[in-house]
């Protein structure tokens, strides 16, 4: 029984550190050529309104040199409430509704934590 309580805390414990440990968002996004330009700068644009929001540590968008259409964007968040936070907002919905014509496949989009 004593054995039980202690794996039921650990277990506790383990999940309220997941719930406040940083997060890591990777999400690879596939611009139809011919829309490349408008989506990096619908991107750019982006990336500065959801550096203001709450929990947002850092966000970057890097590109593939010979294919400037294949976008991959770097988030990191204070936790995977504020990241899902941050997911409800009106101009990430916005900006995701916007961005969704000029795709050429869907969002690739992944969350990562550090190792333990």
């Amino acid at each position: 029984m004593q054995r039980l309580l202690i794996l039921l805390l650990l277990a506790v414990s383990l999940i309220a550190q997941t719930a406040q440990q940083r997060v890591y968002i990777v999400t690879h996004v596939d611009l139809m050529p011919p829309t490349a330009e408008d989506g990096r700068k619908l991107i750019t644009q982006f990336i500065a309104e959801a550096m203001k929001d709450p929990g947002a540590v850092r966000y970057e968008a890097l590109v593939e040199p010979s294919r400037l259409n294949h976008v991959t964007l770097v988030s990191v968040w204070a936790s995977r409430e504020q990241f899902e936070k941050h997911l409800a907002l009106p101009h990430t919905r916005q900006f995701r509704e916007k961005l969704q014509p000029l795709l050429g496949g869907p969002l690739d989009e992944r969350l990562h934590v550090q190792f333990p």
